[in-house]
């Protein structure tokens, strides 16, 4: 008999993604899904035509590693035209395979064994597992419920000498809160005359309601010089399975992050950079989308209206959290297996996004759907 081949996880603690289990179990339990946070939006057509060209006309092999210099001009263009800051597009910008390849890439070239790296709870699920594969030391900050703001003097406490890395999500998932210029400029404040670096994740930038800025830390000389920061084509053009994004960041930074880059994907889709560096030329493809997400939001609080559930404020992405304190007292990991499995509506518990499952009875909703999902959803919800 074979002796069995032992191993030993190196995240020992994580299991499934949340979003993948619920997901699941809305297809098993015939479940409105609402969950994960995909649009349900066909893609623009011109896009699809755009990658079908190149793909075509024989655009079908490695792209050079840090992406085709046309998109990255691209990408310099538009944030200069957005947040007035330069980046070179030859030293100073990469394409990457997502947001989600970019933040790991960015994390494994700066965190070393023992460094602390801060994050902010509630926080998306990639960021710790991240840090500790690389050695590294989370160090929790919560946000405050309800309104899930940064109270900055407990950051200030918990800044040391190990302090490596401040981890910064605007808008922020799973809230929806956005940054403040108050708190960009407390932040900047905060870690000058550091070693900190910033991991800035601003995947929803084009998603802000109620004629708020987004305020990227590219608008921040004191922070955008220690700053790496991460946007996604993705969430912008809703393909999210194309799995494309990009970080920014100074020279020296950044010939660090793509050291690691190389190594873990080379280069991503070439014919789909392509039709990104011609699509992108539409301005008004990302420059409507705060108004876009913003009816959507809209339509589906008003849908909400007479509810038993507690509507918490939304200021950008597209993600809706509403509390249910008034509905029972279940941990909301209950509370949403039963919503699955009787209701037939799929959420996510917003539990799941703290390293101490701290829970305040919150769920978070995908509004990025067509009317009629949402006004089921609704429908469904307002009968509880």
């Amino acid at each position: 008999m074979q002796t069995p081949i032992s191993t030993q996880s190196k995240l020992p603690n994580v299991g499934t993604s949340i979003f993948s289990v619920m997901s699941q179990k809305a297809l098993e339990h015939n479940a409105l899904n609402v969950s994960q946070g995909f649009p349900d939006f066909e893609v623009s057509s011109e896009l699809i035509d755009l990658v079908n060209h190149y793909m075509r006309t024989g655009q079908n092999q490695y792209a050079p590693m840090p992406g085709l210099p046309q998109l990255r001009n691209k990408i310099s263009e538009k944030i200069e035209m957005l947040h007035t800051a330069i980046y070179n597009p030859e030293t100073e910008i990469t394409i990457t395979a997502g947001a989600t390849q970019a933040l790991a890439s960015a994390i494994t070239a700066f965190v070393r064994e023992d460094d602390e790296v801060i994050l902010f709870e509630p926080a998306y699920d990639s960021y710790e597992p991240m840090v500790r594969l690389n050695g590294g030391q989370p160090v929790f900050v919560k946000l405050k419920y309800p309104d899930y703001r940064i109270e900055w003097e407990e950051v200030k406490k918990v800044i040391s000498s190990r302090t490596r890395m401040i981890i910064l999500n605007t808008p922020h998932n799973p809230t929806g809160m956005v940054m403040s210029d108050e708190d960009m400029k407390t932040l900047e404040r905060l870690i000058q005359g550091t070693r900190i670096l910033l991991l800035s994740d601003e995947v929803y930038e084009h998603i802000v309601f109620d004629k708020r800025p987004h305020l990227s830390a590219a608008r921040y000389p004191k922070l955008a010089e220690r700053a790496i920061i991460i946007s996604s084509f993705g969430k912008t053009y809703h393909t999210t399975g194309w799995k494309i994004g990009y970080a920014v960041a100074p020279e020296a930074l950044m010939k660090e992050f793509r050291r690691i880059h190389q190594f873990q994907v080379f280069t991503v889709n070439t014919p789909i950079q392509y039709a990104l560096a011609e699509y992108i030329n539409q301005k008004e493809k990302y420059l409507y989308l705060s108004d876009f997400y913003e009816e959507r939001r809209d339509f589906f609080l008003n849908l909400m209206q007479g509810s038993r559930f507690d509507i918490l404020p939304t200021q950008g992405t597209y993600f809706q959290l509403i509390g249910y304190k008034s509905i029972s007292e279940e941990k909301d990991l209950d509370f949403t297996e039963k919503l699955v499995a009787i209701n037939k509506i799929a959420t996510i518990p917003v539990s799941v996004f703290y390293h101490d499952k701290s829970d305040d009875k919150v769920l978070r909703i995908c509004f990025a759907k067509t009317n009629k999902v949402l006004e089921k959803a609704a429908e469904i919800l307002k009968s509880i």
